[in-house]
């Protein structure tokens, strides 16, 4: 509980500067140019970081990783309350960003190091997985509060202080032995991971189903502008699908259990796919609301059974560099994918990116279903 409460905290500390910054910088009459770029930083820095966060928390474990993460949190927001500019709220963004990663990293590797079993590792992973949910909400709504009652710059203040209070959380985890690399793979490189199969398949999965939830985040406020929604039933419809994905991660502890983790994802895949072509035929906000739920209800709990393979896939001295591969990845769509779907849908409309993502994932659970090879081989 320690480390979901250290999670959450410095989580919550990049979500609430992810929700105050760009308003900030709308009031100051920057840009949505310019506040595009500035949540793209958010990510940017996870795509070059990870890697080399991964390696490091390779070597060092939990605690040291963790502490830096502690340091670049506290920094970023810190900077912003002290001179909010709009580079300052820039390097907050980048500093704030790579902390949420670099954080992750570390504890997503020490979680599956200290999972005893198989079935304590989907456990462990689902039990993790519900941290970014509550951090989500916490962080922009306690930033929104103190913004409305104090101002911009007490909201990034209170920020600062979360990664502090999730460092007096983690500090007193007990550190697990270090891994030492076996003769002969003194100089792998990272990459070379991406030469096993299973791993390259397991990536790939995982992109489709990063870019499903990019497709549903960006694509739905166009389609509902274009369904004649309000702002606020076209808000109720990501908030059910953000619901969702919270509940059905609360649980599968007691769903991964019972089930192979291949057999969740190609389940979530398949169920994602149908929700996709589906949702360009929906006309009210209450169906749109309803492939939200039963969306956020298959994607959401995919992120723990992706963790539990890659940890059993990667040797065991290279989870770190397995770990900040899949962020590195995950990022980088976050990066591109809106830019992407943004372009295509001039061409071929908002419900012609529905039905080639629904498609492209739809083809893709095969590679899913092929992760049962690894389970047929132990």
């Amino acid at each position: 509980m320690k480390l979901i409460a250290g999670q959450v905290c410095l989580h919550a500390c990049m979500a609430g500067m992810r929700m105050a910054a760009p308003l900030m910088a709308l009031r100051n009459g920057q840009s949505e140019a310019a506040v595009g770029l500035l949540l793209a930083m958010f990510a940017l820095t996870q795509v070059f970081l990870a890697l080399p966060a991964g390696r490091y928390a390779d070597l060092h474990g939990l605690k040291r990783p963790v502490m830096w993460s502690v340091f670049m949190g506290t920094a970023g927001a810190g900077a912003a309350a002290i001179w909010p500019i709009f580079p300052v709220l820039c390097f907050s963004a980048l500093m704030t960003g790579g902390a949420t990663g670099l954080a992750i990293i570390a504890l997503q590797r020490h979680v599956g190091r200290a999972a005893q079993g198989l079935a304590q590792m989907k456990q462990a992973f689902s039990w993790l997985s519900i941290a970014p949910a509550f951090s989500n909400f916490i962080g922009p709504f306690a930033a929104g509060l103190l913004i409305d009652h104090a101002g911009f710059q007490w909201a990034y203040a209170a920020m600062a202080l979360l990664p502090v209070i999730a460092w007096l959380a983690i500090r007193q985890a007990h550190e697990l032995p270090r891994v030492v690399k076996p003769e002969g793979h003194e100089k792998n490189s990272a990459w070379d991971l991406l030469n096993e199969p299973m791993f390259r398949r397991l990536l790939l999965v995982n992109w489709f189903l990063s870019a499903c939830w990019d497709v549903h985040t960006f694509v739905v406020p166009i389609l509902g502008h274009e369904r004649g929604l309000s702002a606020s039933a076209i808000g109720s419809i990501l908030g059910g699908f953000a619901i969702a994905a919270a509940f059905i991660r609360m649980m599968m502890p007691f769903v991964a259990a019972r089930l192979h983790e291949w057999q969740l994802i190609t389940g979530a895949m398949l169920v994602t796919a149908l929700m996709l072509a589906i949702y360009p035929f929906t006309d009210t906000a209450w169906l749109m609301g309803g492939c939200s739920v039963l969306l956020g209800l298959s994607l959401g709990g995919v992120q723990p059974m992706v963790m539990s393979t890659l940890h059993q896939i990667t040797p065991e001295h290279r989870h770190g560099e397995a770990l900040g591969l899949r962020l590195m990845g995950i990022n980088a769509s976050s990066v591109l994918m809106p830019m992407v779907f943004g372009a295509a849908g001039t061409v071929i409309g908002i419900s012609g990116v529905f039905w080639c993502v629904s498609a492209l994932v739809g083809l893709g659970s095969r590679s899913a279903y092929l992760l049962r090879v690894h389970k047929k081989s132990e």
